[in-house]
């Protein structure tokens, strides 16, 4: 049995500071073995997409944990799809950054809109370097046009800026048409692919972003960092701490971390798990093991409704693996 040594499953719904991905609350199970672990896909995701996310929970859980290449891990801040007069309130708990991965194409919200935000978080963060995410929701031709827009020195990469590979290649080919120097980043082109090294292999993009969890856990994910031959950059999936801290042993563990990483994301909860939440300082996190607190587990409870349909989840996960 797969959770033969779980000694304790929570099911929770930790409250958001702002609407993120559609969501204003993030709900999750965190699973106790020899250590507490995270499990938590989004709920629209199937079965058989969940699976990797628990794959990664049981080895967190349980499997020992590799050397560290380094401890301090430099961390980028996220900037959601807020209105312009709360950006400055939104990344005020990154504290010190020097770079700012801004979400863009979020739902009901133009080209436009992602330029005037733009525009803004450049006057209020003059010498920040710039990231955008799109999450795969632009076309191509909307997504060149927002680059088209920007002044593109300050922007890093492009993370997912369309849907598919063939678009993430014809973005690429118009950005060297056009003579723009752009890195474009693979982020759900990898994690929700049966080939995670399709990418690479249609060079379809320069960086790969690569997230504990979706791919399977940590040794996983090393394993396609390696085979890849990508730069690589670390993210999260707006976790606890928990799981951020499964994110923060891979990008300590990677031979080379080139890229400040998307960990700092409990910065956008409204409540964690624990009561020293792993946020940055100074632009970085210090890789250090936290546990739940036994009364935040109760106050951020889920309700018995959706406790039952994540156990469910669990249960339908753990008959997937053992198959």
């Amino acid at each position: 049995m797969a959770l033969a040594n779980i000694t304790d499953i929570s099911i929770l719904a930790l409250p958001l500071t702002t609407r993120f991905r559609g969501i204003q609350w993030r709900e999750l199970a965190l699973i106790k073995g020899v250590r507490w672990s995270e499990f938590s896909p989004f709920v629209e995701y199937p079965d058989h997409e969940a699976l990797n996310w628990f794959r990664s929970a049981l080895s967190f859980a349980n499997e020992p944990l590799g050397d560290l290449r380094r401890t301090r891990i430099p961390i980028n801040a996220t900037l959601p799809a807020v209105s312009p007069e709360k950006i400055q309130q939104t990344l005020a708990p990154f504290g010190k950054f020097e770079t700012v991965k801004v979400k863009v194409a979020e739902e009901n919200t133009s080209v436009e809109d992602d330029l005037i935000r733009i525009q803004e978080l450049r006057r209020i963060y003059p010498d920040a370097k710039l990231r955008l995410d799109a999450n795969g929701a632009f076309s191509v031709e909307d997504a060149l046009r927002l680059v088209r827009l920007l002044d593109h020195d300050v922007l890093e990469y492009f993370e997912q800026p369309v849907k598919s590979i063939s678009e993430l290649k014809q973005f690429r080919e118009l950005l060297k048409s056009e003579g723009i120097e752009l890195k474009v980043a693979a982020d759900e082109s990898i994690r929700k692919m049966e080939d995670p090294l399709l990418v690479a292999k249609e060079k379809a993009a320069d960086i790969a972003v690569l997230k504990a969890q979706p791919l399977g856990g940590i040794t996983r994910a090393l394993e396609i960092a390696r085979e890849i031959e990508m730069e690589v950059v670390v993210s999260s999936a707006i976790e606890s701490s928990i799981g951020i801290l499964q994110g923060l042993y891979l990008a300590g563990s990677l031979p080379e971390l080139k890229y400040a990483c998307g960990l700092g994301t409990a910065s956008l909860l409204a409540g964690d798990v624990v009561l020293d939440s792993l946020l940055p300082q100074d632009g970085f996190i210090e890789i250090r093991d936290v546990v739940p607190d036994s009364q935040l587990l109760e106050v951020f409870a889920a309700s018995p409704e959706r406790r039952d349909w994540w156990m469910r989840r669990i249960e339908r996960c753990e008959k997937l693996l053992e198959s």
